[in-house]
Formats: structure tokens, sequence, C-alpha cells
């Protein structure tokens, strides 16, 4: 009686909490719609507690699974590592089943993104050994490397099973074990509060535009993910196990609600052993013994890919869709294969390899990782509940309890059919009628402005009234007219271009405000033709040009440059689906010849007729032309990587391919009219000042980068726009 008494008081106590994180997490939604950016403030505390929460995970990990199975006989170990190969088949098998089915959910779309440096780094490798094997344990556990930590605890458990006085030692882990479950159980009491501080800044900082290209995604990711978490994985529980469906959601709440809220499966382990063993102790009738297997399953559990992780693979067949392009059924097998080996490692890794071995175009990545903002909360949760489901099944398959009735399954399936084909058609028709969009990032790049007030400038026409000779330097005559002359090129995107609001703007438009702003006179912006490259700048046209202009051996015999400013990578532009067969040199030269366009510039059309000594090279006056129909067509397009990527945005039908190795690097620089080297003194002492201060690299990500494209919108908050608007 005494043991119900007490065990009806935690089950209180657990319900109360449960009903205090319900409150935690909807008043601290409140508060962040109340006081919308503001909640950042509370970063520091949201931080404190997801720490607070990590802090006994590893011990738990270590504990658990040299407890845990060191107390095992050697029959039941094996029974256990056989039922757990079985059980986490299955459960991957449903994972990928749901992958398949993505592509019903998706309406029609088209994107391009700006730049971005990942298009020059080199695909990282999964470092298989480190991950896994521990050359030092000790560090393993101080640097938080998880599956190693495993691999450890769970032979040095394994190892005690046939040690005769193995009695001594679990006594001192099981009492170790049971004080760091001390320390968990007062840190979940502060889960109201933890919820609170985390509900709010989410509440309060997100931006719903953030969602604006992935919204598809994220509708079909949430959808599925939801599927799997409340139905299907405890579904399947219920079918084959004594536990009922009602009393797995309702033990779990608390767990899968932390799990959600802080984005991390990690602290939850110690949460979903405890409601296991309740589960098990209320409906599977095992002894205490028994019991404790779901320590030994759920930590061992944590080293293999959960149904999460394997759900992340939808995003390959999204990526395609996204770029217009589609997967056959013999690559859905190889996404499938391929997907669960690599998904042993990190998913920010395999991602951007399965985008490569699918011919995705690899800017699509950045909208896997914008998703994540969203997605890792139901990811985490789902990844909760295939733990849970993972110890429940395999502790019943271990004990016996687990049953297969016929009816019981029969009714699962076709609840399943039922409510799976509802959740994916709902979501069909609800991305058709109201989620999709035009293609709008051509937009984005056509409404951007300076990024910070420079001053202005007077804008002329090619016609403008020529300069006088200068007497002396030009350098003297801008400090005598008290006004500089800047040139550009109106085909120098994103340099220099007109906007949709009719105004000049660019990354060098900018940098000649800055210019004029620091000698403290006026600027005057005239547009220059390309020839002056070729001839030479005269200084009645302009005191120079600053308009991402490349140097070459031959243009810097005819006009003067100054030091670089910048750095450009010389790339192809191919159309999208034909971006992963244009990923190396070498891969290109074994193609049949190919006809390729590039700018009319002499040194860089000798380096690609070098690396490419079979190709067609078809030149033209200016970017923007190769664009237009050819006949016959062109198989590529030569340009840099930063320029490109702005062009794509304009034709999003065009992914930039920097082929591997040996990059090419193009500097680009200022041209300075009449030979004058005081000017180019001055303006390369600016250089280096304005990449000092940040300047530059400032710049770089706002026009180079797309940071900030958009103008940023205040987060909506009830305090600023219903109270004060009030006022």
């Amino acid at each position: 009686m005494a043991t119900r008494t007490a065990a009806a008081v935690q089950e209180s106590k657990r319900l109360d909490l449960s009903a205090k994180a319900l409150i935690g997490l909807a008043g601290g939604v409140g508060l962040g719609l109340f006081i919308g950016e503001r909640a950042a403030v509370l970063q520091t505390a949201a931080d404190a507690y997801v720490r607070l929460l990590q802090m006994t995970v590893l011990p738990y990990i270590t504990l658990s699974l040299v407890g845990g199975l060191g107390g095992l006989s050697l029959a039941e170990a094996r029974r256990l590592a056989a039922g757990m190969g079985r059980l986490l088949a299955g459960l991957w098998a449903i994972a990928l089943a749901a992958v398949c089915l993505f592509p019903v959910m998706f309406p029609s779309f088209q994107t391009a993104s700006f730049f971005s440096t990942t298009l020059l780094s080199e695909n990282e490798t999964v470092d298989l050994l480190g991950l896994y094997i521990p050359a030092n344990p000790f560090n393993s556990l101080a640097n938080n490397v998880v599956p190693a930590v495993v691999l450890f605890s769970a032979l040095l458990g394994i190892a005690l099973i046939g040690v005769s006085r193995k009695a001594a030692v679990l006594e001192i882990v099981n009492v170790a074990n049971e004080a760091v479950g001390r320390v968990a159980r007062f840190v979940v009491s502060l889960t109201p509060y933890g919820l609170f501080v985390i509900a709010a800044i989410v509440a309060g900082t997100f931006d719903p535009a953030q969602a604006a290209q992935i919204e598809v995604y994220l509708a079909s990711y949430i959808a599925v993910s939801l599927l799997l978490a409340l139905w299907v994985l405890p579904g399947l529980v219920a079918a084959l196990t004594p536990v009922s469906y009602r009393a797995i959601l309702s033990r779990t709440r608390g767990a899968l609600m932390v799990a959600f809220t802080t984005g991390s499966l990690f602290v939850v382990l110690p949460l979903l052993a405890d409601d296991t063993r309740a589960l098990l102790r209320a409906h599977g009738g095992l002894d205490a013994r028994q019991e404790r297997l779901p320590d030994v399953i759920i930590p061992a559990s944590f080293n293999f890919p959960h149904s999460a992780k394997l759900l992340s693979l939808s995003f390959i067949p999204f990526a395609a869709w996204f770029t217009g392009a589609s997967l056959s059924m013999a690559q859905y097998a190889t996404l499938a294969g391929t997907g669960v080996v690599v998904l042993f490692g990190s998913v920010t890794v395999a991602i951007p390899f399965l985008l490569d071995l699918f011919r995705i175009p690899a800017d699509t990545f950045q909208l896997f990782l914008a998703t994540s903002v969203v997605n890792s909360r139901f990811g985490t949760m789902l990844s909760a509940v295939h733990t849970l489901t993972i110890a429940l099944l395999g502790t019943c398959v271990v004990t016996g309890v687990m049953r297969f009735d016929a009816r019981k399954m029969a009714r699962f399936v076709v609840m399943t059919a039922a409510i799976g084909g509802a959740t994916i058609g709902g979501t069909r028709l609800l991305l058709g009628a109201l989620l999709t969009r035009p293609y709008a990032q051509d937009k984005v790049l056509a409404n951007m402005r300076a990024l910070r007030d420079r001053g202005t400038a007077r804008v002329l026409t090619a016609a403008a009234a020529p300069l006088a000779q200068p007497a002396g330097s030009v350098l003297a005559r801008i400090h005598a007219r008290q006004t500089l002359r800047v040139g550009y090129f109106d085909d120098s995107l994103p340099y220099a271009f007109i906007n949709a609001g009719g105004e000049l703007v660019g990354f060098d438009v900018e940098m000649a405000l800055q210019l004029a702003r620091d000698l403290r006179v006026a600027l005057e912006l005239v547009p220059i033709e390309r020839r002056a490259l070729e001839h030479g700048l005269d200084p009645a046209a302009c005191d120079l040009v600053m308009s991402g202009a490349a140097v070459t051996p031959d243009r810097a015999t005819r006009v003067l440059f100054s030091s670089a400013y910048l750095d450009e990578t010389l790339a192809l532009l191919v159309l999208d689906y034909r971006r992963a067969a244009f990923a190396s040199w070498e891969s290109v030269r074994a193609m049949a010849p190919l006809r390729i366009g590039m700018p009319a510039t002499a040194y860089y059309e000798a380096a690609i007729r070098r690396e490419l000594p079979n190709a067609r090279v078809v030149t033209f006056d200016g970017a923007e032309a190769m664009f237009r129909p050819q006949s016959p067509a062109l198989d590529a397009l030569v340009l840099t990587a930063e320029r490109g990527s702005a062009y794509s945005l304009r034709h999003p039908e065009y992914s930039v391919v920097v082929p591997k190795p040996r990059p090419f690097k193009v500097p680009l620089a200022y041209i300075i009219a009449g030979g004058d080297h005081d000017l180019v003194a001055t303006v390369d002492t600016w250089i280096d000042l304005k990449r000092k201060d940040g300047t530059i690299d400032e710049l770089f990500g706002h026009w180079i980068l797309g940071r900030n494209a958009a103008a940023h919108q205040r987060r909506w908050s009830i305090l600023d726009d219903v109270l004060r608007r009030g006022k």
C-alpha cells in the first residue's frame, strides 16, 4: 500500500509538472507575442537551462550502458542485439517510405540564390574512426563526442558480463546513476521556467518572412513528422505490446514538449528512460531487473540514425523539385541505401554529399539550413518518439512480452493508410491553394538599396561635358574641383546597376560614395564604355573607374590599376540539371566538344582554352547577352562565381559551378585615369584602410552574399503594433 501511495504521489507530481510546463510554454508564447524582438534579452537564461539539461546526459549514457549491459547474462545480451537490429531496420523502412511520399505534396516552384562561399569549399569527409572509435575516451567525454562515448561504454559493459566479481562494481555504478538521476530530476523540475524563456524567444524573434522560400518543405516536413510521431510509431507500439496508445502519449507529453522546445534529443534521454520504465511497469508486468533494459537500449540507440534523421533525406526530392528536376525510382533506391550510411555522420555533411550525388544545385543547401530553424523542433520530437519506440519494443522483444495480433495489426494498417492519406492529400491541397508564390528572387535583387547612407551623387549621362585636362595630377584636379568623377560600366552586376527604383546602386557605387566622403568632395557618376580597358582611360572622361574591373596582364599594359580590393573566382554557369557534370575540369574535358560563351577578355579566354582545348569559345561584349537564345545553344557560360550568382537570380534556370581542382582567382581593381601615380597611391592607401575597418567585408556581405538584401521588417508585437498604435 505504501509503495502504491508513493507511486501515486510521484505520478501526481509528474502530471503537475506537465501542466506547469504547458502553462510555461503558453506564457512564453504570450510574452514573445507581446514584447516581440525584445524577448532576445532572455537568450542567456534559455542557454543556461539547455546547458543544465545537457549536464547530466553524458554521465547518464556512460553509467547506464556500463551498469545495464554489465548486469545482463550473455544470452540476454545476444537477444537484445538481435532484437535491436530488426527493430532499427523496421523503423528505418517506415521513415524511408515516408521520404518517398514527399513529392506527392509538392506544387510548382522556381528559385536561385546569392553567392555562397560553399561554392568554393571542398566537400567535407566524415571521420568515422574519430567519430566512433575513441583513442582517448576522456577526450571524447570532454568534447561531447557521443558515438565514441557510447561505443566505449558499451564495450566496458559487455566486458563486465563475463566478470565473476562484477557485483561490487555494478553496485557503485548503479548508485552513481541514481545520483545522476536525482540531479536530472531537479533540472527537469525547472522545465516550466525553461520552456517559458525559450518559447518567448522563439515567438518574439522568429520572422515569418524567413519561411517565404521554404514554406512548401516546412509544411510537408511538419505534416509527415507529426504523422509519424503522433500516430505511426506510438500506434505500432500499441499494436505489438500491451502498452496502449493513449498511455504512451499521456505519459510522454512532458518529455516530447521539452524535446520540441529545446530542439535537442540529447537532453531528454533521461526523461525518456523514466517514461519507458513507468509504461512497462504499468502495462508490461516486468520485474525490476527487466525494467532496467531501457537504460541500455536508449543510450545504445543514440548511436544510430533515428527516424527524424532519415526524414531529413526528404530534402533531396524537395531540392530536386525546387530546381525543376525529379528523381527516378532507381534514384530513390540509391537515396535510401546511401542515405542510411552517410547519416551515421553529420546531417550537414550528408546533405551536400547527396545533393552532388543526384546532380542537384548545391545552393539549395542554404534552404536546408534555413528550414532547420523550424524543422529541427518537429524532428527532435519525432526522434524522441523513435527512441521511446525502440526502448519499448526492444524491451518487450527481449522479455518475450511482444505478441503479434493479426486483428490489431490489420486495424493499425488500415487506420495508418486512412490517416496518412488524409494528411498527405490535405497538405498537397493546402500547399496548392495557399502557399505557392511566383519566383521573386529577381525582384529582391532589383529592389536592393544602399546598405547605409554614405551621401549622395550626381548621376551624369554618357554625353556629360568632358573634364578639363589636369594641369598637374588628376588628384590635384579632384581637390581643385572639390568633386570626384567616377566612371562605371552599365553591365557590371552587382557592382553597378540600376535598381527597380531607377537608382544607380551596387558594391562599387557605395565604395565610390565612401571614397568621396573620405576625400571630403562631391561625387559624380558617369557611364563609361568598356573599350577604356583596351585603349586607356582618358582623364577627360572621369578620374577613375570603379565598376568591378578584372585585372589582366594585357590590360595592365594599357591602363593603370589600383591594388586589388576583391578576388573573385572563375566559374561556369550551366543549366541546373547539368551542374554535377561540370563539377571538375577532368569531367568537363571528357565531354564531347562544348560551346562555351564568355565575355571578351583575352587573358581569361586563353585560360579556358588551355583548360578545355577541345571547346569552342564564343565571346560576347557583355554578360547579359550570353543569356539570350543562341543557335546552336551554349553548353556553359564563363563568369565569376560571385558575379554569376547575381545573374542566376535573373536567370534561375542556371546554376553556378566552380570546377575542381585549382580554382582560377580573378582580382578586381579600380582604373586610374591618365596614369596618375599620386591618385593610385591615395586609392591604394584608402583600399587598405577600408579593408581594415570592415567596409569591404560589410559591402561584400550585402551585395555579393545577399545579407539584408531585403529591408528588415520589425517583428510584429502586441506592445508596438496594438497598444501603441492606439495612442
